[in-house]
């Protein structure tokens, strides 16, 4: 849930990919197909709090989460609601916009939040005083680090790399997406887009929503175990754009 970005494709279509930097004793071995609101979910679930970070549906609606807004906070359990089952809490709600505007979000810990709501992208951060939501050009390309990880001038500097890797640049496919996310920052064990901070911390996977005419797939790349699992979602045909 720490680098996320966002790549438009062909027609109303997208990738949205996140590496997941976490404990490796919560990385899930298998993926989630689950009904919640009467639409079918897919997601890895999260093996302590039950959640996830990263989920699609059936109404063509695709979520991801980073932890922390927009500096690194101060870390004060017990929260009021997991964030990981917040993601979950959102398929319940109409729009993007119902979910930001009438969620209780008092009490829960930093996040940044992002929704590509039937073809419209928004971005959330809640800094545990303020919701700051924003619609975003769909058409454009965008980069996320989290904030609990990496400090501003890291943040700046993946940008850097996102921004030389886009230049000139002709092939978004899942393939050219992946390799980026493994190679990103190479060499810094600490910064890189593949992580490892002796131990404590370290990307534990690689996941890809990618939305095509009429369905959505995710491709679930579970790094520690080396294995890759791909389930799909027909889209509903209301929800097709």
């Amino acid at each position: 849930m720490c680098t996320v970005t966002y790549i438009p494709q062909p027609g109303n279509n997208f990738i949205l990919t996140s590496n997941r930097d976490e404990n490796a004793a919560r990385s899930p071995q298998n993926l989630t197909h689950f009904a919640q609101a009467g639409k079918e979910l897919i997601f890895p679930r999260d093996t302590v709090a039950g959640g996830t970070w990263i989920a699609a549906s059936e109404d063509n609606r695709a979520v991801c989460l980073l932890n922390g807004a927009f500096e690194k906070h101060h870390h004060r359990p017990p929260y009021k609601r997991s964030r990981g089952m917040m993601v979950l809490d959102f398929f319940t709600y109409p729009s993007a916009p119902a979910f930001f505007e009438t969620y209780d979000f008092e009490g829960m810990e930093p996040f940044t939040f992002l929704m590509v709501d039937q073809g419209d992208l928004y971005e959330l951060r809640w800094n545990e005083k303020n919701i700051h939501a924003r619609q975003m050009d769909n058409k454009g390309y965008y980069i996320w680090s989290s904030a609990t990880l990496y400090p501003k001038e890291i943040r700046e500097q993946r940008q850097s790399w996102f921004s030389e890797w886009l230049s000139g640049r002709e092939d978004f496919s899942v393939e050219a997406i992946q390799q980026f996310h493994r190679s990103g920052g190479e060499g810094d064990d600490w910064n890189g887009f593949i992580m490892n901070r002796n131990g404590r911390v370290q990307t534990v996977s690689i996941t890809n929503i990618v939305k095509k005419d009429d369905n959505i797939e995710l491709i679930y790349n579970d790094l520690l175990r080396e294995n890759i699992k791909r389930e799909k979602v027909k889209l509903k045909a209301a929800t097709l754009s």
